[in-house]
């Protein structure tokens, strides 16, 4: 049976049979946060089809790997990841990785970027 969404009187959202209790704020932000990665994510594959340049192609998997990381966060929020991944301390390695990777690309684009017209950071 496929999870359902029941409102109760206090305008709290019951998600199927997990009981996860989350009120119309929670709820908005989690359908925020999917359509506006989502549609970045969008534009960062249409992108893609149009560029081939290293720094863009390391803009384009960031705004994809955030959009994954968004998914793997409310998956994560609903108890759907729980106990599948080796932890390090309380943490999942999963979610180390997933939600460190977006920073990694944009890192790897900028300095990308960088390199090619031959300007040093000031480190």
């Amino acid at each position: 049976m496929p999870p359902t969404l029941r409102a109760t009187p206090i305008g709290k959202i019951i998600f199927g049979q997990y009981n996860i209790i989350m009120d119309t704020g929670s709820l908005v932000l989690i359908v925020s946060r999917l359509l506006f990665s989502a549609v970045a994510a969008v534009f960062a594959i249409v992108t893609w089809s149009k560029t081939r340049e290293a720094a863009w192609m390391l803009l384009v998997l960031s705004a994809i790997s955030s959009y994954a990381e968004t998914v793997y966060s409310i998956l994560e929020m609903f108890g759907i990841t729980k106990d599948f991944f080796p932890v390090i301390g309380s943490v999942p390695v999963a979610t180390i990785i997933v939600s460190c990777l977006p920073s990694i690309f944009f890192i790897a684009a900028f300095w990308v970027f960088l390199a090619k017209r031959k300007i040093t950071p000031i480190v």
